[in-house]
Parts: structure tokens; sequence; C-alpha cells
């Protein structure tokens, strides 16, 4: 099959997500594990871009004229924020059910943000270039993991860089991230993984190098019940984060 031909899109996938589309800012609702994360992944995409581009992280606005993608944005969980701290941003979805909601919240909470129901190869194949690309639980959705990441790479301006943060593909994932949470725990609807689709670090890694990334930082996160938080681990068995950068033209 031609590449021309292929498609990173799962519909079933973004069937899934559409269905739960009007609960993406309920922190009580199905998306009640991501608001518990959100804090997590902003602290760390906060200080890496600030240590990337030379800024100051505690500043009131670090990511002033920096141009931001979050691919699979979702509700725009992350795009609200990056805005608020200087980003111009493009948040990008398949489902446009999830776009028209990120759309409406983003109005009323007054924060300008660029979304746009489309996919990672239009996006690509349309010339688009960004400093940042948040790349944030999605790769184990997509239908074509190693084209979705190389389209991806492909609009990482050289010097900038890209975050993925996935589930690895273990059977301590199975039982914590797919067993517990969505059929113990109920933190998830029930299918909202596949154990099949999780993908490893050295996939992940192996697929962005291919595709012209460095691969500068990894690390795990870990749910901390006592404290009721995600923290930052050196344990990559369920989930993690990779930071990836494009080398700089000579």
């Amino acid at each position: 099959m031609s590449e021309a031909r292929r498609t990173t899109i799962d519909a079933a996938e973004v069937e899934r997500f559409s269905m739960m589309a009007a609960e993406w800012w309920d922190p009580k609702g199905k998306f009640k594990p991501l608001h518990k994360f959100n804090p997590v992944r902003l602290a760390y995409i906060r200080d890496r871009v600030a240590e990337q581009f030379g800024r100051d992280p505690h500043s009131s606005r670090p990511f002033d004229g920096l141009r931001f993608l979050d691919i699979g944005c979702g509700g725009g969980l992350l795009c609200e924020p990056m805005a608020r701290l200087g980003a111009t941003v493009v948040g990008a979805d398949a489902s446009e059910t999830n776009i028209e909601v990120a759309r409406l919240h983003a109005a009323q909470s007054g924060v300008s943000i660029d979304y746009r129901a489309t996919t990672a190869e239009d996006l690509a194949d349309a010339g688009e270039q960004f400093d940042v690309i948040l790349n944030m639980e999605v790769v184990e959705h997509v239908a074509d993991v190693p084209l979705y990441l190389a389209k991806c790479a492909q609009m990482v301006k050289p010097g900038g860089i890209m975050f993925v943060a996935t589930i690895n593909r273990t059977l301590k994932a199975l039982g914590l991230a797919i067993v517990g949470a969505e059929y113990v725990l109920r933190w998830l609807p029930r299918g909202t993984h596949q154990y099949e689709k999780l993908v490893r670090p050295d996939e992940l890694e192996q697929a962005l190098s291919e595709s012209g990334m460095t691969i500068i930082d990894r690390t795990g996160v870990s749910y901390n019940p006592l404290a009721d938080r995600w923290q930052k681990s050196r344990d990559l068995d369920v989930n993690y984060m990779v930071l990836a950068h494009k080398p700089a033209l000579s």
C-alpha cells in the first residue's frame, strides 16, 4: 500500500472519544484521570521547554514567541495552559466533536487557540512547522504508529522538541492501566486502551530516531495513592514520557 493511501486514524478510537467529548472539562467525569495527571505533565513541559529555549520557567509567560502543536488535543486540557503561558497554540484532533467542545471552552475562558479538526498527516503535508509538539496519550490510539510519528517529527522545526507520553506494553501496565484503571477502579471507561496497541519505549524511540529526532530525556510517571497525585519516577513500566529534539541546521 502506498503512503498516499495510509492513514494514522483509527475510526473506532475517534468515535469512542467523540462519545465522551462533553465530559472533557468535568474533573469528576470520565476524564478525571487526565485532570489528576495534568499537574505533572504541565510541570515537565514547562521546565523542559524553558531549558531548551533559554526561558525562565517561573516567569508568567515563558513561552512567548513559541509555536505549539497539541496533536490529539481532545477537549483542550493542555492547550489552554500552554496559551496562558504565552505560546501560540494549534490544537488538532481527528474528532470534530472534541474540537467543538475545545473551541467552546476556550471562548468561555477567554483564551485564543487555533483549534482544527484534522490529522497529523494533513498538517504535515500542508507544511506546518512548530517549535514544540505535545504528543500526549495519543500514540496508543493511532492506526499506524511509525507513520504518525514520522508525520509529527516532520513538523518539528530544527532546534525544536516533541514530547510523547504513552503507556508501556508490559504485564504490569496490563494489570494497572487496563484491568486496574478500567475494570477495578473504573477510572476510565472499559475499552479505553487495548493492550496490543500499547507502545514500548524502545519501539517509540526507534520510530522517533528513524524520523530524524534525537532522544534527550525519558521519565516514568507513577501514581502515589497516599498523596493522591501523579509524580515523575524512574519506573517506565506503565506510564512514561519521552522528550525528543530535532537537531538545528548547521
